[in-house]
């Protein structure tokens, strides 16, 4: 699991290169704890899927409501494994940080869990094909 979290945080970290010239230039480009809760706040008022709520739940310890901005505001230490890891100073290893990173760059898959699902299951189909080419040659000898 370890690779697969590695592949994940690097995946994330490619995305990010991408995004950060992209529509959210002015909170990407140079990545502060403030401009990155801002950036958060606005991506989570326009329809979050389930499982970046729960994302969101899970780094800050309360849910998403449109009616607590203030309360929100107050999050901001919250997004400092992510400014750092953006700017390549950490390497995070708290997972509800890096999916929350993941969601700001909106990688897919996300989270972590749906990714590592994912290697999973292209792993297996490697070794299935490996194994058919193996068992389905027929060696001919001369």
């Amino acid at each position: 699991m370890n690779n697969t979290l590695e592949a994940y945080k690097k995946a994330i970290k490619i995305k990010y290169e991408i995004e950060k010239e992209g529509e959210y230039f002015d909170f990407l480009y140079n990545p502060s704890r403030g401009k990155l809760r801002d950036l958060c706040w606005l991506i989570f008022e326009d329809k979050p899927t389930q499982d970046d709520l729960n994302v969101f739940r899970n780094l800050l310890c309360l849910d998403f409501d449109h009616t607590q901005k203030n309360k929100f505001k107050d999050q901001k230490d919250k997004f400092r494994p992510i400014e750092t890891f953006f700017k390549g100073e950490t390497d995070p290893s708290n997972i509800d940080a890096i999916n929350l990173a993941a969601v700001i760059v909106d990688f897919q898959p996300r989270p972590f869990k749906k990714f590592n699902e994912k290697c999973r299951i292209e792993e297996a189909k490697q070794i299935k094909n490996v194994v058919k080419n193996v068992t389905g040659e027929s060696i001919i000898m001369a």
